[in-house]
């Protein structure tokens, strides 16, 4: 189909406000997350964005999480404003395209599903997914019921990118017809892969890194954002089309600016003068 998209997003702070992995520490009663994540990613031991699934494998502090903890978590995330209305809108935005909406995340399955439930459906999140300790094989010393085993599938680093090919090749569309969203330095892969082929990468934040890679770059608290560059870079429309379209929704676009800011480090390249 020649209007088919493939629309793939993150989920940590992408369509959510917060990380998930800083919900579960709080809900479990531990304080320090962030100090792990930033000793592993200094090891380099893991995928960026795959530390939390990395502790509740080896953590002992992490160890305690069950199933149940991650489906409350989800239910603890704070969606963007809209979510569920810019899931809606990508059905019927323009008359002979069709934009499939997935979720791509090394965020646990659990959390993802629980928070987006009734927004995504569950075939449609490709999250980190764990095997669990089978409470009929538990024993005095096999492990605790409920306790995650191994993980089955991290979607993070470059297993997004093998993901996001899944999903593109069951869908049957070009490369050319994906847009994925993101907001850090772990949606690096997935969008050089994206942009390689053509595609269309859009930022949601102003991480250094990542606002040099994506295509475009959107910064709103409200998920309907997203829908500008999808508007303007695929269906060709102008500020006046985008306008309303917004209006058909309820929404007035009151401020939008368009900036391009370079960011630059001048040194002094005069050698000082010799002391006398």
């Amino acid at each position: 189909m020649a209007g088919q998209y493939l629309l793939a997003s993150d989920f940590d702070q992408t369509l959510s406000f917060n990380d998930s992995g800083v919900v579960l520490s709080e809900l479990i009663g531990f304080h320090g997350f962030r100090e792990k994540v930033a000793g592993l990613s200094y090891t380099h031991l893991v995928q960026q964005g795959a530390e939390l699934a990395y502790l509740i494998l080896h953590d002992p502090d992490f160890r305690r999480v069950r199933r149940e903890h991650l489906v409350e978590t989800g239910k603890r995330m704070r969606l963007k404003h809209d979510v569920a209305l810019f899931a809606r809108a990508l059905d019927t935005l323009a008359e002979g395209y069709k934009f499939s909406f997935y979720v791509i995340s090394a965020a646990p399955q659990e959390i993802i599903q629980s928070a987006l439930e009734g927004v995504v459906p569950p075939e449609h999140i490709f999250g980190t997914r764990f095997r669990y300790v089978d409470p009929l094989a538990v024993t005095a010393t096999g492990g605790a019921t409920g306790e995650v085993q191994s993980i089955e599938r991290a979607s993070a680093g470059w297993g997004k990118v093998t993901a996001l090919e899944e999903i593109r090749a069951a869908l049957g569309i070009s490369h050319d017809h994906i847009i994925y969203l993101g907001d850090g330095s772990s949606d690096l892969p997935v969008m050089m892969h994206v942009n390689q082929h053509d595609g269309l990468t859009i930022a949601v934040s102003e991480a250094q890194y990542i606002t040099r890679i994506a295509r475009r770059t959107v910064l709103s608290d409200n998920a309907m954002s997203v829908l500008v560059p999808v508007l303007e870079d695929v269906l060709r429309w102008d500020s006046a089309q985008i306008r309303r379209v917004f209006a058909g929704f309820g929404f007035t676009l009151r401020e939008w600016d368009k900036t391009r800011t370079d960011m630059l480090t001048i040194e002094d390249a005069t050698p000082p003068a010799a002391s006398p």
